[in-house]
Formats: C-alpha cells, structure tokens, sequence
C-alpha cells in the first residue's frame, strides 16, 4: 500500500462546505472503485490548496483509466466547486499494510475479509495477498460499491462476535457461519461475478468459529453439497477444507484449535 497526498488547488472563489462537499464525493467515487483503501481520510485546507491523505493499493490507482463512471463524474465536478482536478503526491509505502499482489494476470481468488482487515476483499489464490477491485475491469456504468458494502457489514458482524463483553453474539455468528444467512448468500453472489468478470474460479471463505463437537469438526462435509472436502495440508496457512465444486473454503472450527 501507498500513503499519498491529494492536493486540490483552488481556481476560484468557493466555500468550505461546497468544497468539503465535492472532494468526499470524488473520493468516495474512488472507495468504490478499490481505488482507495479506508473509509477515513484527513483533509485540511493549507491556504491555496485542500490537502487529503488517502491510502492506495498501488502506486498508479488513480489513473484516470481505472475510473468508474460516477468516478469520471465527481472528478469532471471538481472544477465547479472551485477546485482543480487533484495533484497526486506520493509520500512513501504504508509499512503497517499488505502489499497488493503482485500477479497480474491473477491466476485465481478468494473472496475473504475480516475484522481487522484494510485490505481489498478479494485476494489472489496463489499469494493470498490483495487484489485491488479495480483489475477486475470496469463495468459498464457501474462500480464495486457492493463489494464493500458487502465487506463493511461482514467486518461490523465479526468484530461484534470477537468481543469478550459480546453483544448479540450468537446472532453475529450465525450470519457469518451458516452457509444460507442473507450475509453469505450476498458474499457467494459476489464471487460468482468475480469469476465472471475474470473467467477465473474464486473461492468464497465461509467463517467456522465455532463447533457443537470439536471430536467431529476435522471430518465434517462440505455444507453446500456434502462431499469431502478436507485438505491434506492447509491452504494458505488458513483453510483446513476446500470443495471446488462449491467454490467454497473454510478452516476447522477456532474454539476446536
């Protein structure tokens, strides 16, 4: 990952808001893209120019031709709210972030996130390192904004069940461990698309944290169409089984570790 400055020059009269306004449109155009990774980015006005520190997954992210449309929209924008089109300045790599894979093409994926994750969802299936969303390849006048949709809701369900003091633990879990819950449901559909946009098979990560009998959880079936599908070494360090008919992966049972 890349720490680097966005700096929007002022070309004419405006105010803070209509600023403040137009630069969080344009960068969250770039969340939804992968372009971006985070949600939070510091802006400050240094006199002739608005500043904002944003992360990206590669050092040429934001070239114009990774764009989404609304992307191509908010940066034609900038100018009406008095402000140039952005100036990238790239500060240096983020020494506390993955590095983005560097596999290109990319052989496979995995659909994967977790709580602590600031990272694309989407990972190569050879590194098992980041795939930025925009190598996917755009569509036609759409973005990847339902993958991090998809991504926040998965994150906010796993940091409530690794709590000690949880809240609503068994309900957390169950959307991220049954096969069926409307959350899994969504992450599978996004994975399909995955593999139709690439033509590549990609793996969707289903969560085991927990078991009924952990003297039964190293022989349990695949949930999706009851085959074995224990590995005879792990995937990646992470994943104990695996059905490619599926297209599914997951790990033995962390309370059973």
């Amino acid at each position: 990952m890349w720490l680097a400055e966005l700096q929007f020059r002022l070309l004419s009269d405006t105010s803070y808001h209509q600023a403040e306004q137009q630069i969080r449109q344009y960068l969250e155009a770039l969340i939804f893209q992968g372009q971006l990774i985070g949600r939070e980015f510091p802006t400050y006005f240094a006199g002739e120019h608005f500043c904002s520190r944003v992360l990206l997954p590669t050092e040429d992210a934001l070239k114009p031709q990774y764009h989404s449309q609304r992307g191509q929209q908010a940066l034609a924008a900038l100018p009406e709210a008095g402000l140039s089109y952005p100036k990238l300045k790239l500060l240096g790599q983020d020494l506390m972030s993955s590095h983005t894979d560097p596999c290109q093409p990319t052989p496979g994926y995995l659909l994967f996130t977790n709580f602590a994750e600031q990272v694309s969802p989407l990972r190569c299936s050879e590194h098992f390192a980041p795939v930025p969303l925009f190598r996917l390849g755009a569509e036609k006048n759409t973005d990847y904004e339902d993958f991090i949709r998809w991504q926040l809701q998965y994150q906010a369900l796993d940091e409530i069940q690794m709590q000690q003091q949880r809240v609503l633990p068994k309900s957390a879990e169950n959307a991220l461990q049954q096969l069926h819950s409307r959350l899994n449901r969504q992450g599978r559909q996004l994975a399909r698309r995955v593999e139709q946009l690439s033509g590549k098979a990609c793996y969707y990560y289903l969560y085991s944290g927990s078991s009924p009998d952990c003297n039964l959880e190293a022989s349990k079936a695949c949930p999706g169409c009851g085959s074995d599908w224990q590995l005879s070494d792990h995937w990646h360090g992470l994943f104990q089984f695996r059905c490619d008919g599926c297209r599914l992966v997951s790990n033995i049972a962390w309370d059973c570790q």
